[in-house]
């Protein structure tokens, strides 16, 4: 399936219903007097986030949304049906943006989130409804309040708990292979990966889904290689794994130029708790890339992991610092024996 992450789409809310003029008239009933009915009330549009959806694909196929209006009131007091609402389902970490994408208008960070976006206009009033002891047979009626519409971006940011970060070859997609489910393409050149990529990884019977974002480039946090655009789909990581690549021009600027891009871009990446590790050791001698790990450690200030995604060199013990910044998963084993305790201790009902 083609990953998609932005989409812009139309949506619409229904508008109400026209109210009815009608008057009784029954047999053997003088003065029946107005009986015309409201007009019922226009659907609403509301999103929804749901489980199981990755990718905004298809709505490069429908951009427009109109919710049905609500159907005209008529005699007897009936008032007309009120229009279904229209559900747009989108995944979970979708945004919705203003035309312009400078307002979060709403954010679903759960599956099941819902949200009323456009409300769908009330039905008219019908004739009935007009009648006062001076006005005893009143014609006039409510053609009932019009409908919402908006254009709008929606923008998906990948909900996990690790992302890779790194200047392009990296080794970023030959690592999320080596310690998940992920199948991503690697190749010997730079940008391999032209799109975001998940996988579940399990480490010491915990799991946690990484995220593996394109290579950075220098301007990418002001759209170089649409950068920008990649970086968003980590903002909601927990961790990020930076990895270096050790056989590069210079590991060293390289991790200057994607920290960098980190800090341009902002919505608190610089922030976040960051691994540090040097990739494709295999690939250079003991000496020379302990030398090159020094030089990286007293540049950075931090403490620089060894590893080899292609030779599963190192890994355990990134995956150690991985499972330790994310912290502990909560204990579901104590949990249930907590609440079979407690359901031990109360006493059985009974009607005696």
């Amino acid at each position: 399936m083609h990953f998609l992450d932005q989409a812009k789409i139309y949506v619409r809310s229904g508008s109400g219903g026209p109210g009815a003029v009608s008057f009784r008239r029954e047999k053997f009933i003088e003065y029946g007097g107005p009986d015309g009915g409201h007009g019922g009330k226009g659907g609403d549009i509301v999103f929804e986030a749901v489980a199981g959806l990755n990718t905004l694909i298809d709505f490069r196929y429908t951009q427009h949304f109109r919710a049905p209006r609500g159907k005209g009131g008529s005699g007897s007091n009936r008032t007309g049906a009120g229009g279904n609402d229209l559900v747009v389902r989108v995944p979970v970490g979708t945004q919705v943006l203003s035309d312009d994408k400078e307002t979060v208008l709403l954010d679903f960070t759960e599956a099941g989130q819902r949200e009323i976006f456009l409300k769908g206009g009330d039905g008219g009033r019908g004739n009935a409804s007009y009648k006062t002891s001076t006005n005893r047979a009143p014609r006039q009626h409510g053609s009932g309040w019009p409908e919402e519409e908006a254009w709008v971006w929606l923008r998906l940011k990948l909900l996990a708990d690790a992302g890779l970060v790194g200047l392009p070859n990296a080794g970023k997609s030959t690592f999320i292979n080596a310690v998940s489910n992920a199948n991503a393409k690697v190749g010997a050149y730079p940008f391999t990966t032209v799109r975001p990529q998940l996988g579940v990884a399990t480490h010491h019977q915990r799991e946690f889904v990484v995220a593996d974002i394109p290579g950075l480039i220098q301007g990418a946090a002001d759209g170089a290689g649409i950068g920008d655009r990649f970086l968003g789909h980590i903002e909601r990581c927990r961790v990020l794994l930076h990895l270096v690549d050790a056989t590069g021009d210079d590991p060293i600027e390289a991790w200057h130029v994607v920290n960098d891009e980190l800090v341009a871009y902002g919505s608190g990446l610089e922030d976040k708790p960051q691994i540090l590790a040097l990739n494709k050791v295999d690939a250079l001698p003991e000496k020379d890339v302990a030398k090159l790990a020094k030089k990286l450690a007293k540049a950075s200030g931090a403490e620089v992991m060894l590893l080899s995604g292609a030779a599963g060199t190192g890994l355990e013990p990134v995956l150690d610092q991985i499972v330790a910044a994310l912290g502990t998963a909560p204990d579901k084993g104590n949990a249930t024996t907590d609440t079979s305790e407690a359901d031990a201790e109360t006493p059985a009902w009974s009607p005696i």
